[in-house]
């Protein structure tokens, strides 16, 4: 693979934001009078409210995750590092994380001389304990180990990592307000939650104090593939939510690894999009193939 330096990531990047300079959150040409909308994944959207700009796509860094270990990791430093950084090359600049994943220490690894404007960091509390992890039951001393973690002295956005029931307001609530204080320390710049259950998608969508939503969701829809609902009452939540100024990046757009058929991919791409559902997705892609295949099938979906 072609390695590249700070010094032409820097140039590769300052050409981009030229380009990208005035540009609306989508890519669009001109088809006879109407203006045909197209979703490219190194585009820079808008999430939501919070005044962050990502890349539609975002490098998720947690297939097969669990007690601080995911697929990424196994692949070791070196290999995550060409892959991560091929993604950037490529406009893919927006990075998915957790405490779950172990991930930090391996994207500080590949980041560190970059300028840090140049990508965003997204990572997530896991709240119960397990084995591998003790809580502090609030946010604050999560939040001050990642930022050691990832030598970064703002974290992009943190989230409640896998809700499991619409009662997580009031069990998080602790987790909630010291994300808030982090947020108006400048230590953190938007909060959300990850959903794993309709319930929780639910009050996610009108809750005030969430700003990013990460939300299941492919054309197929149901547990089989992974979503927590069937397809067309988590997209009328998905809708309710950006309506309501949320955030939302989808996740499982290829059913963990169950949607695999180009033609599955293609018309799950499409059909989130089409439907804009989301602000942005998240695909956990262990191959620099996959980085390329996930863009160049982004970039023929279509909205008229």
């Amino acid at each position: 693979m072609q390695q590249f330096t700070r010094r032409e990531f820097i140039r590769q990047a300052a050409a981009g934001s030229a380009l990208l300079a005035g540009a609306s959150v989508f890519t669009g040409c001109q088809t006879g009078r109407r203006q045909v909308r197209s979703f490219n994944g190194d585009a820079r959207v808008s999430l939501g409210r919070t005044g962050i700009k990502v890349s539609r796509l975002a490098q998720g860094t947690g297939f097969n995750g669990s007690a601080r270990q995911s697929d990424h990791t196994r692949m070791g430093y070196e290999a995550f590092e060409r892959l991560l950084r091929h993604g950037m090359q490529n406009g893919v600049t927006f990075i998915d994380m957790a405490d779950l994943y172990g991930t930090h220490p391996f994207v500080r690894r590949a980041v560190k001389d970059l300028p840090r404007d140049k990508y965003v960091l997204l990572t997530k509390i896991w709240v119960r304990k397990e084995d591998w992890v003790t809580p502090t039951g609030g946010a604050r001393g999560e939040v001050e180990r990642f930022r050691k973690e990832l030598d970064a002295d703002t974290l992009d956005i943190v989230l409640i990592h896998c809700t499991t029931d619409d009662k997580w307001t009031e069990q998080y609530a602790r987790v909630r307000d010291e994300l808030s204080e982090c947020r108006e320390k400048g230590l953190v710049r938007a909060v959300g939650v990850s959903c794993h259950d309709f319930g929780a998608l639910k009050v996610a969508a009108t809750h005030p104090w969430v700003e990013v939503i990460f939300a299941r969701i492919n054309h197929r829809g149901g547990q089989e593939y992974i979503m927590d609902g069937p397809v067309d009452e988590v997209s009328d939540v998905l809708r309710l939510a950006r309506r309501n100024g949320k955030a939302v990046v989808g996740m499982k757009i290829f059913g963990a690894g169950k949607l695999i058929t180009p033609d599955d991919k293609d018309a799950s791409l499409n059909y989130v999009f089409q439907n804009e559902l989301v602000d942005a997705i998240t695909v956990g892609m262990r191959k620099i193939e996959e980085v390329d295949d996930t863009l160049e099938r982004m970039s023929r979906v279509k909205l008229a």
